[in-house]
């Protein structure tokens, strides 16, 4: 299975620092997602990165950064977004229903799929869809290799998720809740719990 980590929604001060170690201890694919903010703050922080990992981040807005600073592709929020005029490269889509998998899958590389339990950094995100959907759209071939959980993923589901046949999970609050953006400065727990979702996937 694939890991994505996806970035807090907000800034904080430590955040390059961790996501540099992230990367160093084997990150393969960062979702830099900023829902609202400002262009000049995600670029701040792409320049407190080592360059060597642009390749490795996708963005969810302000796509003249994936020019720019050479990121591996751009993510649309919404299954029927339009591709920016001209764009060509890795495009990444959100599906929020089975409905939309199918023709979601033919335009991007990966998809993800949500919410497939209550989320863990956005209390407002319930799980939308139960076990047995979940299960018959995985008999119909919609869930499968392309197709990535999204939504309150932890250690003690990703083995369900690979039951019902993804090929990948999204992991956001499961990480970063176990850092104080106002208080810490001590990001171990965030490296050890990264390396058991490693192994988990693996």
């Amino acid at each position: 299975m694939k890991l994505i980590i996806m970035t807090k929604a907000t800034f904080f001060v430590e955040e390059d620092k961790i996501l540099t170690t992230l990367f160093e201890e084997g990150m393969e694919n960062l979702h830099l997602f900023k829902p609202g903010s400002e262009p000049i703050y995600s670029e701040r922080l792409l320049t407190l990165l080592p360059d060597d990992y642009y390749k490795m981040i996708t963005v969810h807005d302000h796509f003249y950064l994936r020019e720019e600073y050479g990121l591996r592709g751009i993510h649309l929020n919404d299954a029927n977004d339009s591709l920016p005029i001209g764009y060509k490269g890795n495009v990444s889509r959100t599906c929020h229903s089975i409905e939309e998998l199918s023709n979601a899958k033919k335009e991007s590389k990966y998809v993800f799929l949500k919410t497939i339990f209550d989320s863990q950094s956005n209390a407002d995100d319930k799980q939308t869809l139960s076990y047995e959907t979940l299960k018959e759209a995985s008999r119909r071939g919609l869930i499968d290799k392309k197709v990535y959980a999204m939504g309150g993923i932890n250690l003690d589901n990703i083995r369900l998720c690979r039951e019902l046949g993804f090929g990948g999970v999204v992991i956001c609050g499961d990480l970063w809740n176990r850092f104080s953006i106002h208080h810490g400065q001590d990001f171990n727990d965030i490296i050890d719990h990264f390396h058991k979702l490693q192994k988990a996937v693996s």
